[in-house]
């Protein structure tokens, strides 16, 4: 019988924090293509309309959300799958420290971004 091999620990919190982002991941994509694919048509849509959303302060905070969930739920996926293929030592420690800094660098520019979309911090 095959052994069970998973970077994540069992009862570890990464593991958890995997499965929740993706639950919550899967319930933002139905928000967004519900509202983006049947409410509104994608010929319908403007950027004024979507700079209008972004200035609703809960609109603009679940996707400042979306973002730092995404982001983790990504990143964290690619270094567990790059640990299951035997990533370790000094390149484990490398990759951590390149995609920490890439993950700081993308929320950064992202809710940069988002702040600019909505003509500044939404109130």
């Amino acid at each position: 019988m095959a052994e069970h091999y998973s970077s994540f620990k069992r009862g570890g919190r990464r593991w958890l924090w995997q499965r929740i982002t993706a639950a919550f991941l899967v319930v933002v994509l139905a928000f967004h293509f519900f509202l983006l694919h049947f409410v509104h048509h994608a010929d319908e849509v403007t950027f004024a309309m979507s700079q209008g959303r972004m200035q609703e302060l809960t609109y603009f905070s679940l996707m400042v959300l979306f973002l730092v969930t995404a982001t983790f739920h990504g990143v964290n996926g690619v270094y567990n799958a790059l640990i299951n293929q035997g990533l370790s030592g000094t390149r484990r420690k490398a990759t951590k420290v390149v995609l920490g800094v890439a993950s700081i660098v993308l929320i950064v520019q992202g809710v940069r971004t988002a702040i600019a979309w909505a003509g500044g911090i939404p109130i």
